[in-house]
């Protein structure tokens, strides 16, 4: 009887060590970037922001990927369909509302479906960050902070809850701020840990004189956004990089600025730059370092 209890014992334990294991593998990711291909490519986010979630995935984790459906994206070609049940939000900006239309598209040799945020003011037009005169669009700081709110707000809708949050560029630059602050006490995110990758510069404009106090959505103290007054690209990085738990640098051309900015981030894990992108494995041990200080 005494053995019995002991191998009955030990079965438990055995069990109770895998169930941990597992639930420690398989994780859940959600990927927020600006671009993917083959939907959209205008800088590198673009291919790496195709490649790390499906790379994610086959290591058996649950993935979900958002991006933006920019007006160059073709709805027939890609077979974008709206997801009725996910959309009517509306989206609050100095006090306009700004309805969120989702959209999903699949990738089927990659088994992966992407969630496209789209507002017809927004991102019906034929380019993307500039207008064909190559002038950097005079709303890009409204159409940055609809996209990050509405990132949020489309996983507040879908009920899904990511133990991962990975940012890829600078589009997505906001979205580490409001989850530490007016979204910090969301269950859905309230576990969530948000790794951020930096990129090399991709624009010499700035956002304008009014951006961090219509980034704030009259909700986040002046202090934590006034260094976007005027945010150029790195002044992007640098906020995604201040209120992000994990860093990647994703590029070889970081600004020296950001570079050594990201240096002072003491006690965050750094994913350094691969030239050949066959560093998978390293993002894995990522995921589970910030889940593994979680619990």
């Amino acid at each position: 009887m005494g053995r019995i209890l002991i191998n009955l014992l030990t079965l438990s334990v055995t069990l109770h060590t895998f169930f941990n294991r597992v639930s420690m593998t398989k994780k859940r990711v959600l990927f927020i970037s600006s671009e993917m291909t083959p939907f959209l490519k205008v800088s590198s986010v673009g291919e790496l922001a195709r490649m790390l979630p499906q790379a994610i995935q086959e290591k058996d984790n649950e993935i979900r990927v958002l991006m933006p459906r920019f007006g160059c994206i073709n709805e027939r070609r890609n077979r974008l369909h709206e997801v009725v049940r996910l959309s009517g939000i509306n989206i609050t900006i100095d006090d306009n509302d700004n309805p969120l239309t989702i959209k999903v598209a699949s990738l089927p040799e990659a088994k992966m479906q992407v969630y496209f945020l789209d507002n017809e003011d927004y991102f019906h037009r034929k380019f993307v960050y500039t207008d064909e005169n190559n002038a950097f669009y005079g709303d890009n700081d409204e159409r940055t902070i609809f996209f990050c709110k509405g990132a949020i707000e489309t996983v507040k809708k879908l009920g899904w809850q990511p133990d991962i949050i990975h940012c890829q560029g600078w589009m997505t630059s906001l979205i580490p701020l409001y989850l530490k602050t007016i979204y910090k006490d969301e269950p859905v995110f309230r576990l969530a840990k948000v790794v951020y990758s930096v990129f090399e510069n991709q624009f010499d404009e700035n956002m304008g004189k009014e951006f961090g106090r219509k980034a704030s959505l009259n909700a986040i103290d002046n202090k934590q956004v006034s260094s976007l007054a005027n945010a150029t690209c790195s002044d992007l990085y640098m906020s995604g990089i201040t209120h992000a738990d994990a860093l990647v640098k994703a590029s070889a051309e970081i600004d020296p600025e950001v570079t050594k900015f990201i240096k002072k981030q003491k006690g965050k894990p750094i994913i350094e730059h691969s030239e050949d992108g066959d560093n998978i494995d390293a993002y894995i041990d990522l995921y589970d370092t910030l889940l593994q200080r979680q619990n």
